[in-house]
């Protein structure tokens, strides 16, 4: 959802105009120089790309081995042709030089300087949960310490975040425990196998006045909680129910200043929003711990943009469906971006990052697959009876290794870690059979 300002005012029918918005975003042109913003196109589905990446990341003390992949899409904005993408996001693995903490993070800007204060907020919290010597031994507090110190930070900046912001969901991997820190409303969710099928496991709860709670909070500090319609006076602001987030009619309750049209923010914590802070959108976040089990097969960080509308378990089926993370990456943003424009004349900024999680030992591809598709017939394979092996290729292609674990091919690479762009793992081209067992080869391009 978001902020009034640079965003939709609802989903559908909602209309973005002088007498809801408190005013427009300036055009401001994205910036090159920044190593997440390199513009790319998929021609294949006529998507703006502005970073499709990933790589492999080993966890030692856990015994799995991430592999990972990020794409983040400038929206499509009819009326501002050159609007900049305000989403960002993190990738860091190898955390503060400790192979056991990886962390990955997506920050979705909004209003006018939404681009600076996502930028500023992803490089920021980063710098201070690196430099906390206390992290690993307590990340939930290391967490609550640095949102708001970034929060802080950006107050102190030169970047007027009065009346803009962002929101944040980053997920600190340390062996084998998921930390998730929320603030607003992108979201986290797992996939994980369970009995025949993968369903999805919400990593994190969108901060929205949709949740009693955080209604309740934010109404005890001031705030007018209203949807668009009800500000304008066509629907009765003394109706003070929503319906259900997923279904509602596109119309969602606001956060108003008492006798004032704005900030009229969708979400109830923010880093940044100064003025939304005086009616009680804090920069403090929830924190969920997860333990990684081996039915935790990948999880997905994303912006809001992807699932304004998606389900949780449209996302998580979509990963399923794919070996190959930038694959899932392309498909969960070519269909957000279908929907939203079945919808909209516009859509919103799209980021998403696709984590999946192996094991290190035996059968690395297939003991965590609970789909594995074949390119020549889509064919699912039970993955108890699967087995998978993987080779890599030189460039050459002079010397063939059989590679039996991610570790192996983790070691020969100088730096831990694979750049996707020029090394794809690709399915074969058809199953056959081992000693009657199904059998899938990767190869690695390097």
């Amino acid at each position: 959802m978001g902020c009034v300002q640079g965003k939709r005012c609802g989903r559908y029918k909602k209309r973005c105009s002088s007498s809801c918005c408190h005013y427009q975003p300036s055009s401001i042109s994205t910036d090159a120089t920044d190593p997440f913003r390199i513009h790319e196109t998929d021609s294949s589905r006529g998507l703006p790309l502005h970073a499709l990446s990933g790589g492999f990341a080993v966890v030692p003390s856990a015994g799995i081995c991430l592999r990972y992949a990020s794409l983040t899409q400038r929206g499509h904005y009819p009326d501002s042709s050159d609007r900049a993408n305000q989403d960002s996001f993190c990738v860091k693995t190898g955390f503060q030089a400790n192979p056991d903490l990886h962390f990955f993070g997506v920050f979705d800007g909004h209003g006018q300087f939404g681009t600076q204060c996502s930028v500023f907020v992803r490089d920021k919290l980063a710098d201070i949960l690196s430099g906390d010597a206390h992290l690993s031994e307590d990340p939930v507090e290391a967490y609550h310490s640095a949102f708001l110190a970034a929060n802080s930070a950006i107050h102190d900046s030169e970047i007027d975040d009065s009346m803009s912001g962002t929101t944040a969901i980053t997920v600190l991997v340390d062996g084998n425990t998921l930390y998730v820190a929320n603030v607003g409303d992108s979201r986290a969710v797992a996939g994980v196998w369970n009995g025949n099928r993968v369903v999805a496991e919400d990593l994190s709860s969108d901060q929205t006045p949709y949740r009693k709670d955080e209604y309740e909070r934010v109404k005890l500090c001031g705030a007018r909680v209203l949807s668009v319609d009800q500000v304008e006076g066509v629907v009765d602001p003394d109706i003070q129910s929503w319906g259900d987030e997923e279904d509602g009619d596109g119309d969602p309750p606001r956060l108003w200043v008492q006798n004032g049209m704005y900030p009229g923010t969708a979400f109830t914590r923010s880093v940044g929003d100064s003025t939304a802070e005086s009616i009680g959108v804090i920069a403090d976040p929830e924190v969920k711990t997860v333990k990684i089990t081996p039915n935790h097969l990948f999880f997905v960080v994303a912006s809001d943009g992807i699932f304004e509308f998606l389900s949780s378990q449209a996302v998580v089926d979509m990963v399923s469906r794919f070996a190959d993370p930038q694959d899932a990456c392309l498909e969960i943003a070519s269909e957000s971006y279908k929907l939203w424009l079945e919808n909209e004349n516009r859509t919103d900024d799209i980021t998403v990052i696709v984590v999946q999680i192996r094991n290190i030992s035996d059968s690395y591809a297939a003991a965590n697959d609970g789909v594995i598709q074949t390119n020549n017939n889509n064919a699912s394979l039970d993955p108890g009876k699967l087995k998978v092996e993987r080779y890599i290729v030189s460039r050459s292609e002079v010397n063939l290794s059989k590679k039996s674990s991610c570790l192996e091919l983790q070691s020969c690479l100088p730096d831990c870690s694979v750049d996707l762009s020029s090394a794809r793992a690709a399915p074969s081209t058809q199953s056959f059979h081992l000693n009657g067992t199904p059998s899938v080869s990767y190869v690695f391009l390097l």
